[in-house]
């Protein structure tokens, strides 16, 4: 596929910027635009010993951070104890895209994992003895039993909306034609965009890349950055394109999976404005969508494409909105409805009265433009959310302390969780859907168990908040999970779990039994589903007689009551606060506030070859 490209225009702002002293005195200071560095430091400090055996840091990059828009106001020693609300930021996130895996990652919730193959990086297993069961019981932290069903691997990926036919596709003579951006990303006059600037060498440095290789998109600032980490040294710290935004900063971004192909990838950004952009970056085209805040005015924290939909996103507000959008579809000015009718008096929302408040439903006959669907969750902001393995639920988290898990194909809340103390930052699931971890002010990692509708364990460990969680799929099973955690206080922390190691406090015999516990047996059997047999029931009721989708608002479980997991490796391993962490076959890789990218590759030994 042939790409264009050309000159890059010249800047839009000026090569010396000039300020004012508080005496009067002018002075003019050159900003220019540094590029990114590549370097490779090794030493002891640079190692990570875990019982597999060592981590070595591979790659060290450092990403330019832009200089400010010649239109925003310099901020001069700021007060950190203002109340004026600040423009909302953003650590650097990454959006992993490899376009052809050379295994993907293990889908344990739609294989038999006990006789599953695994990665071939190396033999290690996090079990925790040779004598340990691989059977398919397994033993909740109470010591009760709990009988998993064998999986199914015919069961169908749901999908959102199907049963509206307003969001069928409409097929032609030569099928489904999907919508592609039209803009120009290079050639463009929008005042939205300040600077494009591509590769020299984009043409063929596209056509030299393995497909097996690691694409990376990142944000640093107002900058958004196309990254190739296969490349050879020292191309890989060049960007592929590097695009500079005018006053917006990209918060969060993700790829389509579905899409994704050789010669195209779909990227949505959120940005602080609230604008999104859709971006395919091979044609280097793009859309903005909820362009002038058209639908929302408030900042995006966080933005995903629906698993199995080629067309829909959700984007999480900061004013507690969830809103899913249809990339290809028209904005209009957004008015909240009420049983299919839009509903121009409004009541402000009360999350005593309705935790989930629909104001556009999915089945809403209103779908000629977007959105799609809107909900409000929360008066506060959301801070992050994730999708189940199994395309069912939704675990979002927010700055009210709240863990909230939605059944988002019916629309439906059917779990409050609270903090220990503070609001969480950040979630995740577990590649088997059964467990969903949270990481908050409470200097605490979480891990919360689906089927049993409460808290597992607290991972105490990190000295300042908890930026972000996530798996690690090459080295689970169906029993044991390796997951890590990254925070301000720049460490970063591994953890294996296994469901049998746990055990509850002596404290937890005196418990208070007119809690959450009460509410809902722990350790009773749920029936699974049967497209993927995992979490909820497709029925209106389980086992025990009691609503699946009937929400249940739990209570704060003290830590003497509850199990506490060490981390089996902690270190600090940058110089600034830690805002993501990745795992990937070959390598995890983590990334500060400040723009490190930083790639640790896995221990060699046990390697097949």
């Amino acid at each position: 596929m042939e790409i264009q490209s050309v000159l890059p225009p010249p800047p839009r702002y000026p090569i010396t910027q000039t300020t004012t002293a508080p005496n009067g005195q002018t002075n003019g200071q050159t900003v220019l635009e540094m590029s990114n560095v590549l370097t490779h430091p090794s030493g002891p400090e640079f190692q990570l010993s875990v019982g597999e055996g060592t981590y070595i840091l591979q790659d060290n990059l450092h990403l330019a951070t832009p200089p400010p828009h010649p239109q925003d106001a310099p901020i001069v020693n700021p007060n950190p104890l203002a109340t004026t609300l600040a423009p909302p930021k953003a650590g650097i996130k990454l959006t992993i895209c490899i376009t052809s895996p050379r295994k993907s990652s293990p889908q344990l919730y739609r294989v038999n994992t006990s006789t599953s193959t695994r990665s071939n990086l190396g033999t290690y297993s996090i079990k925790e003895s040779e004598k340990e069961s691989r059977s398919s019981n397994e033993t909740n932290s109470n010591g009760a039993t709990i009988q998993l069903p064998s999986s199914n691997t015919s069961g169908r990926t749901p999908v959102f909306g199907e049963d509206n036919i307003l969001l069928t596709p409409v097929a032609g003579k030569e099928g489904v034609k999907r919508k592609k951006p039209k803009t120009n990303l290079v050639k463009s006059n929008s005042q939205f965009i300040s600077r494009v600037i591509p590769h020299d060498s984009l043409n063929k440095r596209l056509q030299e890349h393995d497909q097996e290789g690691m694409f990376v998109f990142a944000n640093i600032d107002r900058a958004y950055q196309w990254l190739d980490l296969s490349s050879p040294t020292p191309a890989r710290a060049q960007p592929l394109m590097k695009i500079l935004f005018a006053k917006a900063h990209m918060l969060c971004h993700d790829i389509n999976s579905l899409t994704k192909g050789p010669n195209h990838i779909d990227v949505i950004m959120g940005a602080s404005t609230g604008d999104i952009v859709w971006f395919e970056a091979y044609s280097q085209k793009y859309v903005r969508v909820n362009k002038h805040n058209i639908i929302s005015t408030s900042a995006i924290s966080q933005i995903r494409w629906l698993p199995g939909s080629e067309n829909l996103f959700l984007a999480s507000h900061m004013d507690g909105s969830l809103i899913i959008y249809d990339k290809e579809r028209d904005d209009a000015a957004f008015i909240p409805e009420f049983n299919g009718l839009q509903n121009v008096s409004q009541t402000p929302f009360d999350p005593d009265l309705k935790p989930l408040h629909i104001n556009k439903s999915v089945n809403s006959k209103n779908q000629k433009t977007n959105p799609v669907a809107s909900w409000k969750i929360s008066n506060h902001r959301i801070t992050d959310f994730g999708f189940s393995p199994d395309s069912r639920h939704l675990a979002v988290v927010s700055e009210d302390g709240s863990l909230r898990i939605i059944n988002y194909l019916k629309e439906q809340l059917t779990d409050l969780y609270p903090s220990y103390y503070g609001a969480f930052n950040c979630v995740c699931w577990s590649p088997d859907g059964k467990y969903v971890l949270t990481g908050g002010q409470d200097d605490l990692v979480s891990i919360w168990s689906l089927a049993e509708r409460r808290i597992v364990a607290r991972c105490p460990g990190h000295h300042s908040w908890v930026t972000a969680v996530a798996f690690d799929p090459w080295r689970c099973d169906n029993r044991n999970y390796r997951f890590g955690s990254v925070g301000e206080d720049r460490r970063l922390l591994l953890w294996d779990f296994n469901v049998g190691m746990l055990r509850r406090p002596k404290a937890a015999s005196i418990r208070n039994r007119a809690s959450v516990s009460s509410i809902v047996p722990i350790g009773r059997n749920r029936t699974e589903s049967h497209a993927t047999n995992r979490l909820r029931s497709t029925s209106s009721l389980d086992d025990d007689g009691v609503d699946a989708d009937e929400l249940v608002e739990h209570e704060v479980e003290s830590r003497t009551v509850t199990a506490e997991l060490p981390p089996v490796m902690s270190k600090v391993i940058d110089e600034h606060p830690l805002s993501w962490v990745g795992f990937e076959e070959e390598c995890i890789i983590t990334a500060c506030v400040e723009g490190h990218v930083r790639v640790w590759k896995r221990p060699q030994d046990g390697l097949s070859p």
